[in-house]
């Protein structure tokens, strides 16, 4: 009989599933990292919540390990490469606390629009400083959502029920998907415009750390109120308190902060400010909804080896996954590439099999193309819930198996049709490594490598010398340069770097003669 270790506080109903399901379950809460790793060697599964770090240290002693059970979404607690390399399936439950989350965003809402935290320590106080505290009613203000994935549109939902008007900058939103919620998609410049209310509901990349900073937060409308549920790292800190001590945000509310626990902060006392500890999932219902959850996937995956919502291994059997391993590293890198290319809404995706390829269980690689697709703004995606995201986002996904002939022994194509056009990309794999052959129509061969710079340019004299200018002064060293032209002057340059490329640099480099679009790139 499988044997789980239950590590952190879980609702009884997770053990009443496994016991249904055959499978034996310990519980010993609050052990010490020391005593974890004395006793996870009898375990085939560990459950946890966010209090247990599964370190490498515990994933080495865990010899039996098979699958490690995190009830909740993220997994910063749980080394996921260690796990990986170590063949364990780490699963999370990415949609258990969805609307408690919502809710609480638009609890913090409503408090912030009648001081009700203020009032109440005020009137606990015996003050009765009724004339103190005016409010504003939220009926017919406008909530600005950024980012209105599955817990954004719960929000909207809820605000549209309170008479609110909804729009929502989210790059990933179809205009279709926004139609059918009653929201109205718009670019961030105009959601700051019109926003009475702007509440945060995007994960935390590159692309959206301190997506509120000074220079956006001028941009808004005198008298806004922001509201965090979301991720720590999305608003400037430092600059909210300036926009707040000035006046023109009128309050904020935060359940996270970018350094937590948030024991001190510079936030903390302001009058305008209102902040929880990270309470978006702890309501009874969201606990027991992740540990059912996160008990019933674990022991699916024990009995009869079931992998759901796992975030490092796509859905596969055990013959399937040697022939597919070559290909799924490719198809991520190729859908990775095409999602950190793109910058508007995505309404399509074709993915084409052809030669050898062809002939395989294709439905995991598609999975994991849309996976690296999608990475770069959607941060719970994995190669389990990829295809349910993105019909939640309303993109349509084709994946076509060809029988022609290629010049290729064996050929995956990925084709973006996004609101400003389509574009594809192309790789093959030269003795099981994959490599990039096409780009928006440009035969170009060059290997992924962690750090690369794109750059797409018109073909005229003088690009190559001054990429190179600037990127040697910055002291950034190519390791390789791969170039790519068509019959209209359209050109690519990909370069594998050495260093980082400073956002800095990389504005220098799109100003240069010639250069229509460059991004840095990570693999």
């Amino acid at each position: 009989m499988p044997k789980v270790l239950i590590a952190d506080k879980l609702s009884p109903q997770a053990i009443d599933v496994f016991k249904q399901n055959k499978v034996e379950a310990d519980v010993k809460t609050g052990l010490s990292p020391e005593e974890l790793l004395a006793i996870i060697g009898e375990y085939d599964g560990i459950a946890v919540r966010s209090a247990t770090k599964v370190t490498p240290k515990v994933i080495e002693a865990g010899k039996k390990l098979k699958v490690i059970g995190r009830a909740g979404i993220g997994v910063d607690n749980v080394d996921v490469k260690a796990a990986t390399t170590a063949g364990i399936v780490v699963m999370n439950t990415p949609f258990g606390n969805s609307v408690t989350t919502a809710e609480h965003a638009v609890s913090l809402m409503m408090s912030l629009a009648r001081q009700i935290p203020a009032a109440n320590a005020s009137t606990h106080a015996g003050k009765w400083e009724k004339n103190k505290f005016m409010g504003v009613e939220l009926a017919g203000k406008t909530l600005g959502l950024i980012g209105c994935g599955n817990i954004g549109s719960i929000v909207a939902d809820r605000a549209q029920g309170l008479k609110m008007k909804v729009v929502a900058y989210d790059p990933f939103l179809s205009k279709e998907k926004a139609d059918s919620i009653h929201v109205e998609k718009v670019e961030l410049d105009e959601l700051l415009k019109r926003a009475d209310f702007i509440s945060l509901h995007t994960p935390l990349t590159d692309s959206t750390r301190n997506i509120l900073n000074k220079t956006t937060l001028a941009k808004t409308k005198k008298g806004v109120r922001i509201v965090n549920c979301a991720r720590g790292g999305l608003v400037a800190e430092a600059d909210l308190k300036e926009a707040l001590t000035s006046g023109h945000v009128a309050g904020a509310a935060f359940d996270v902060f970018e350094t937590e626990p948030a024991t001190k902060n510079d936030l903390f006392g302001m009058e305008q400010f209102i902040c929880t500890p990270h309470l978006g999932a702890s309501t009874s219902e969201a606990q027991e909804n992740v540990a059912v959850q996160v008990a019933e996937q674990m022991s699916e995956y024990l009995t009869v080896g079931t992998v759901t919502n796992a975030v490092n291994m796509p859905s596969v059997s055990a013959e399937d996954a040697q022939k597919l391993k070559p290909y799924i590293t490719l198809v991520s890198q190729l859908g990775s590439f095409a999602g950190q290319l793109t910058e508007t809404g995505i309404k399509a995706v074709k993915i084409e099999y052809e030669g050898t390829v062809a002939q395989l269980n294709t439905k995991p690689l598609t999975a994991v193309a849309l996976e690296g697709l999608l990475a770069p703004l959607v941060e719970t995606v994995n190669m389990i819930n990829a295809p349910v995201i993105a019909k939640e986002r309303n993109i349509e996904v084709s994946e076509v198996k060809h029988d022609r002939q290629s010049n290729y022994q064996t050929l995956i194509r990925i084709t973006l049709t996004t609101e400003r056009g389509s574009r594809d990309v192309a790789g093959t794999l030269f003795g099981n490594k994959p490599r990039l052959v096409e780009v928006k129509g440009i035969h170009l061969e060059a290997s992924l490598a962690p750090r690369m710079l794109y750059v797409n340019n018109e073909d005229k004299p003088g690009l190559i010398g001054n990429l190179g200018k600037l990127l040697g002064e910055a002291k950034i060293n190519i390791a390789n340069f791969h170039l790519g032209r068509n019959s209209n002057s359209d050109a690519i340059a990909l370069l594998e770097v050495d260093q980082p490329i400073s956002a800095e640099l990389l504005a220098q480099i799109n100003k240069l003669p010639s250069v229509k679009l460059a991004k840095a790139l990570q693999f």
